[in-house]
């Protein structure tokens, strides 16, 4: 398929584990490297030839507003939420009318990932099948995060197929915080807060959520100690995908 030419980034959360450092700045601004998380996937997007990006705001939002209102590399469109947080699903929902018809790019604001050889947001166009999936997650290896200790998000199989852990279950598969995903899979959707896991659970259901792995590094930054875990990756000579 054609790479997707829309994007929703979802920057509305409000950082608790990330305090103080979010005290006074949202998360999405917060600098790793020199530069802001929000711009790390912003620059991913471009990359991707994304054209127009939809962000949405909640906590300290003006700060948001403010600094994507300078970007000129891309469109973006704010979607506002201050009057409420929307949580994932809800946030896609509330800004359906802007996103379109094709499939589109959703990525989170606070993780972000160094490329391999090829941008992997390419790479998870590639590997979409309109026919057989819903939903494309991307999806990385423990042996390729920084600032990752738990116990794996998803199970995987050959053709890329995902599943549910179960009880005490482990995997070395985590959702990497960017995926592909089809409008159509929000017909009728009502406002308000819902959780993309509730989407997540129906594709399972209906055998339409797969997984591509990444080719890089993976980088979450949920406190503020894992930032220097992330400069130090990003230092390193060489990325191992």
């Amino acid at each position: 398929m054609k790479s997707p030419r829309t994007a929703m980034v979802l920057a509305a959360g409000l950082g608790t584990r990330m305090a103080p450092l979010t005290l006074t700045t949202p998360k999405p601004l917060i600098k790793v490297a020199g530069k802001p998380l929000l711009d790390w996937g912003l620059d991913a997007l471009r990359a991707a030839d994304v054209e127009r990006a939809i962000v949405n705001v909640h906590y300290l939002a003006d700060q948001i507003e403010q600094h994507v209102a300078g970007h000129r590399l891309l469109s973006i469109i704010v979607s506002d939420e201050r009057a409420e947080l929307l949580d994932s699903a809800g946030g896609i929902v509330n800004a359906l009318d802007q996103i379109g018809n094709d499939p589109f790019y959703v990525i989170n604001a606070d993780t972000f990932w160094i490329d391999g050889a090829r941008p992997n947001l390419v790479l998870l166009a590639e590997g979409w099948d309109d026919d057989r999936m819903d939903i494309l997650l991307m999806i990385a290896n423990k042996n390729q995060a920084t600032g990752y200790d738990g116990r794996g998000d998803f199970h995987m199989d050959k053709q890329g197929r995902l599943s549910r852990l179960r009880g005490g279950e482990t995997s070395p598969y985590i959702y990497a915080g960017a995926a592909i995903i089809h409008p159509r899979i929000f017909a009728g959707a009502a406002p308000g807060k819902a959780s993309l896991n509730r989407y997540f659970d129906a594709a399972i259901a209906a055998d339409r959520l797969y997984g591509l792995q990444m080719d890089g590094l993976w980088l979450t930054v949920g406190t503020p100690a894992a930032i220097g875990e992330a400069e130090a990756a990003i230092a390193a000579p060489k990325v191992h995908g």
